[in-house]
C-alpha cells in the first residue's frame, strides 16, 4: 500500500486530490528532517510522518492561528503535537555550535 492510500485511508476521505496529500507528504517529510537534524528519513519514521501530514491537514484553513472560539467552542492548536515530538527526540541529531 502506498503512502497516499494509506494517508487517504487514515483521514477517512477519498475526495482529496493526490497532489494535495503529496504536498502534505512532503512537508510533513521536510519538517521532520528540519526537526531531527537528518538528511533521510528513516524506516521507523514512516508511520510519524503519515501522522504528522494528517494534523497538517487537519490544520489547514489555521495558518498563523493559535487558537479560535466560534459558538462556545474553543480549537486550540500546539506547535508539534507532544507525541509526535516525543517519537522524534529519539532521533534528534545533536547540534555542535
Amino acid at each position: 500500500m502506498t503512502e497516499l492510500e494509506k494517508l487517504r485511508r487514515r483521514l477517512g476521505k477519498t475526495d482529496l486530490e493526490d497532489a494535495l496529500l503529496t504536498d502534505l507528504l512532503e512537508d510533513a517529510e521536510g519538517y521532520i528532517l528540519a526537526y531531527t537534524g537528518l538528511t533521510e528519513l528513516p524506516q521507523g519514521l514512516a508511520g510519524t510522518k503519515l501522522e504528522l501530514a494528517c494534523v497538517l491537514h487537519n490544520r489547514m484553513g489555521m495558518q498563523g492561528e493559535t487558537g479560535h472560539a466560534e459558538g462556545g467552542i474553543s480549537v486550540t492548536a500546539e506547535g508539534l503535537p507532544e507525541n509526535i515530538r516525543l517519537v522524534l527526540n529519539r532521533y534528534r541529531r545533536a547540534r555542535v555550535v
